[in-house]
């Protein structure tokens, strides 16, 4: 369907005001929604394209509230880099491999996310071993996130594990949010992927974003945030079950 098309102007709008609702209770989650959908109604790269500004944006308001980036920074930067730098790396391989595969790729990240954060497993990884695993962590991160678009596996799983406070933590994804999104902007446009035409669609999709925001910090008011997260995850898990179907 061309995203031109009334139809998937809708779907997109309403997508971003959803994404945005999820990011307004839980702090995370507005890339992953975007994927999450559009993948399933478009294809792929497309939907990388249609999230950049969005994402962008409101991560870069996250990353820069908390007062706690210098100590994110001196804790971080060794799963940071990587996890930006190697997102070009990734994103070679939109030029060659089939799609198809990649937005199977995605649906297996999807499922991994949404089964570890249902199951609430956690790792625990203590002051010695963040030396290596974070360059690892951020490594792996960065290529998954230049073939799929998705910024959360492991690199969330790895901020949950390094015994940052909630303050922190949310800071810390938004940064690792907002550096991804950049990254992932380069590699697109350096692979021919970027449109003039889907990158005014992306701002178009800032507004319901925002908008989906306002909604959902109101319902974190009212809902437990633990109910909605296991309600999101378990979207997540379906959703990324009919992606595996669609292709396989």
């Amino acid at each position: 369907m061309p995203v031109t098309d009334p139809l998937m102007l809708l779907i997109i709008s309403l997508t971003f005001m959803l994404a945005g609702m999820v990011k307004g209770v839980t702090g995370m989650g507005l890339p992953t929604v975007t994927l999450a959908i559009l993948t399933v109604v478009s294809d792929l790269p497309t939907a990388m394209v249609l999230l950049l500004i969005p994402s962008f944006c409101t991560n870069l308001w996250q990353a820069c509230r908390g007062g706690e980036m210098g100590n994110i920074v001196r804790r971080c930067w060794a799963f940071l880099l990587p996890a930006t730098l190697l997102i070009p790396l990734g994103g070679v391989s939109l030029s060659f491999i089939d799609t198809s595969y990649l937005s199977l790729l995605l649906g297996v990240v999807l499922i991994s996310y949404a089964v570890i954060s249902l199951f609430g497993l956690t790792l625990v990884i203590g002051d010695d071993k963040q030396r290596w695993a974070g360059p690892l962590c951020g490594a792996v991160n960065g290529i998954l996130t230049g073939m799929t678009g998705s910024f959360v596996v492991p690199g969330v799983i790895y901020l949950q594990g390094i015994g940052l406070n909630r303050t922190q933590l949310i800071q810390a994804m938004g940064m690792l949010f907002t550096l991804s999104t950049l990254a992932l902007g380069i590699s697109l446009g350096d692979n021919a992927l970027l449109s003039e035409q889907q990158m005014i669609l992306s701002a178009l999709g800032l507004i319901p974003a925002i908008a989906g925001m306002l909604i959902g910090q109101r319902i974190r008011r009212r809902l437990s945030e633990q109910l909605f997260r296991r309600l999101f995850f378990t979207a997540l898990l379906l959703l990324g079950g009919y992606i595996l179907l669609t292709i396989v």
